[in-house]
């Protein structure tokens, strides 16, 4: 096991990996940039050190400095958290070449399942259902001959993209070249990779993700599925842990597609899999090979602290349970909680004069959030997650709407208003519903 980890990461995230190694007795080494210098999880780590400007290309994307700082601290491991270098392969190939464990599936699987195109073909090979797709796309005319062979609408997708990020629906010829225009310079600022490809793009689907848990003699366990549908521009609000209506038999199905998946590229520690479920077919999406910000409303329902058994199996330990040992009895609802106007959506910034969070049995706020704590323009607007678990879906509807409405933010505009636009909503509430429902809500 490791003795000591850096946390390549921020906020939030920084703060729940600092926390699962605390009670794992591992020591812990933060990095920061100049305006996270009063950040809570600088306050958290055994060790912090600023390593640049509040740019995250000038700190927490700066490969150079991150790996020389956690040699001469001494750092065995390092947690990428989710975003920033979390699915850089060229980041775990430099850790290993440094001999540093950094805690993922490795680069050589992180390259082949972060390559959304090779991911496809993997998935194919391993006989989990794919829908129709392109090569990457070489050229404008290359992409108007797939979209007539596909059939619209299509979706245009950065191989190397996530986060709602690098991503286009098409619906006509005429919209075709200036989407895959846009989504290039997207995929090439943010992911430094511009290559682009095209699937068929299917409407009124529920987005549904499997969370695995794999070790380095082959064990998989799969613990549980989420519904990730409520999603405003391809950028998720709310997650439900297990997805709601789904029949039993389909949701059995995916769980071994899943597991065929995760054998077949040799994965080892946490990683998701995502479906578009319609009908009665669901069908392959992408695998995130990192830890997903929406873990915690699984963690409610199985009982697995899914952070420390990312590093365990990192650090080479067997699983010690099996499938049938996973909870999934309860019923969990994760709000993400973000700083934006009521309005437009746009990010807000701002001082924290007032918070309260809600408590209660079952009653999780995972943030890094303080009173007179500073929201600052450079970063993700997400501030923090409001889970709640309960016996029942409905119970734990009514938890969350008693959740949010205990929840009191002064300072800094949020989201919490339109959380509760949802609790409320009949088609949120029946469970029926799709990635469509944000345009009837909202």
């Amino acid at each position: 096991m490791f003795s000591k980890i850096l946390i390549a990461n921020r906020s939030e995230v920084a703060v729940r990996v600092i926390r699962a190694c605390k009670e794992m007795g591992i020591e812990t080494v933060a990095i920061y940039s100049d305006a996270d210098a009063d950040a809570l999880h600088v306050e958290m780590a055994d060790e912090s050190y600023c390593i640049g400007g509040p740019l995250v290309k000038d700190s927490y994307l700066n490969m150079d400095v991150i790996i020389t700082l956690a040699q001469a601290v001494g750092a065995e491991a390092i947690h990428p958290g989710y975003g920033m270098l979390s699915e850089n392969p060229e980041f775990a190939r430099r850790c290993e070449e440094n001999n540093i464990t950094l805690i993922s599936p490795g680069a050589e699987v992180m390259e082949k399942m972060g390559q959304k195109e090779i991911a496809r073909e993997v998935a194919k090979l391993a006989g989990v259902p794919i829908t129709p797709g392109s090569d990457i796309l070489k050229n404008d005319k290359d992409a108007i001959k797939w979209a007539k062979k596909i059939g619209y609408p299509v979706i245009l997708k950065a191989r190397a993209g996530g986060g709602g990020k690098g991503i286009r629906v098409v619906r006509e010829e005429s919209e075709l070249i200036s989407a895959l225009e846009q989504v290039k310079k997207e995929a090439k600022n943010s992911f430094a990779d511009d290559a682009v490809f095209m699937e068929k793009y299917l409407e009124n689907v529920k987005h549904v993700e499997v969370q695995i848990l794999a070790d380095k003699n082959g064990k998989v366990v799969i613990l549980g599925d989420r519904d990730c549908s409520v999603q405003r521009k391809n950028q998720k609000l709310i997650e439900e842990c297990p997805a709601p209506v789904l029949p039993e038999e389909l949701r059995q199905s995916m769980y071994e597609s899943a597991k065929a998946l995760a054998k077949a590229v040799g994965y080892v520690t946490v990683g998701t899999v995502e479906f578009l479920v319609k009908d009665n077919a669901y069908y392959f999406m992408e695998m995130n090979t990192r830890l997903q910000v929406e873990h915690s409303v699984t963690e409610m329902v199985c009982g697995i602290d899914i952070v420390e058994w990312q590093i365990r199996t990192a650090a080479g330990i067997e699983i010690p349970f099996d499938q049938k040992d996973i909870a999934h009895s309860k019923h969990a609802i994760e709000c993400r909680i973000c700083a934006e106007n009521a309005k437009d959506f746009t990010p807000s910034t701002g001082k924290v004069e007032l918070l309260h969070i809600p408590g209660g049995v079952d009653v999780r706020f995972d943030s890094a959030l303080y009173q007179n704590y500073e929201v600052t323009p450079f970063y993700d607007s997400m501030l923090g997650k409001l889970i709640v678990c309960a016996d029942t879906r409905d119970g734990a509807i009514r938890k969350m709407k008693s959740a949010l409405s205990e929840f009191v933010l002064v300072g800094v505009e949020n989201n919490r208003e339109m959380h509760m636009k949802f609790m409320e909503n009949g088609g949120f509430v029946i469970g029926n519903y799709d990635t469509g429902i944000c345009q009837k809500v909202l």
